[in-house]
């Protein structure tokens, strides 16, 4: 972990409120592994004060690439920065993804989601792991990376509440489906996406008898521990908390006691 002055590279809508930046940032670059995030201070301002948590979405030599959606004031500031601004950047971050030997996968992602999935998929391909990406959204406006995906190697299915593109209903059908024609024991999900929706991946997973790891969406103020701010309970012979930031984002399904 460093703190580093990047310069940003790109910085982007690429639909309505959602962004892609590129930041100069080669120690991050060359030290992250899938699943893992950065703390961006936005502002050189006092207001917003604190950090802000970004997954890290993709890795290209010196370059860490970020996907975010404009949400509050914080991210607001950052998707008006310009190429050549230099921002204050600490990461890489967390515990990420555990590239399992496994011959199959399959990642599930909702909304911004998708996030720190597109670097899992693009390792996954290195490994010659056979990764299958199931995407889900409000509406088919809001199915993001999907090409990303595809460039990696997956094959993709989508869902969208609206029923505006592939299944009509929750990405989380999709799963049930996916798991009922392959050998379970020989895949690995993964997944991240609103807590509602990890919560249900993990009871399928449970169901089907998959091993399943999930990347936790908390609000992440310091990134490192030390403010208590993002603690997630987790079970055990004596059951214990756990801080997203610091012990996660990414834990086993099964260990996580659901809310």
């Amino acid at each position: 972990m460093k703190d580093i002055k990047s310069k940003i590279l790109y910085n982007r809508q690429i639909i309505p409120g959602y962004f892609k930046a590129t930041l100069k940032a080669p120690y991050i670059a060359n030290n992250s592994v899938p699943g893992q995030f950065v703390q961006v201070r936005c502002s050189d301002a006092t207001e917003p004060l604190l950090r802000r948590p970004f997954s890290i979405h993709r890795v290209k030599s010196d370059r860490v690439e970020l996907l975010y959606e404009v949400i509050g004031k914080g991210t607001n500031i950052l998707s008006q920065k310009k190429e050549g601004d230099v921002v204050d950047v600490l990461g890489p971050l967390g515990n990420g993804f555990t590239i399992s030997l496994k011959p199959s996968a399959a990642l599930v992602g909702g909304g911004i989601g998708v996030a720190p999935l597109v670097f899992l998929a693009e390792e996954l391909k290195k490994k010659k792991i056979n990764t299958t990406v199931l995407l889900g959204g409000r509406t088919k406006n809001l199915i993001l990376c999907k090409k990303d995906f595809k460039n990696a190697g997956a094959d993709v299915y989508i869902s969208t509440d609206d029923g505006t593109c592939g299944h009509k209903g929750f990405v989380t059908d999709l799963l049930g489906q996916y798991l009922s024609t392959v050998n379970c024991q020989s895949s690995t999900v993964y997944a991240c996406g609103p807590n509602a929706m990890l919560k249900r991946v993990s009871e399928i997973c449970e169901d089907f008898e998959t091993d399943c790891e999930v990347s936790l969406e908390e609000r992440m103020a310091c990134g490192i521990g030390a403010c208590l701010g993002c603690a997630v309970n987790i079970r055990g012979k004596n059951p214990e908390t756990k801080m997203v930031c610091k012990d996660g984002p990414v834990f086993k399904a099964n260990k996580i006691i659901w809310q």
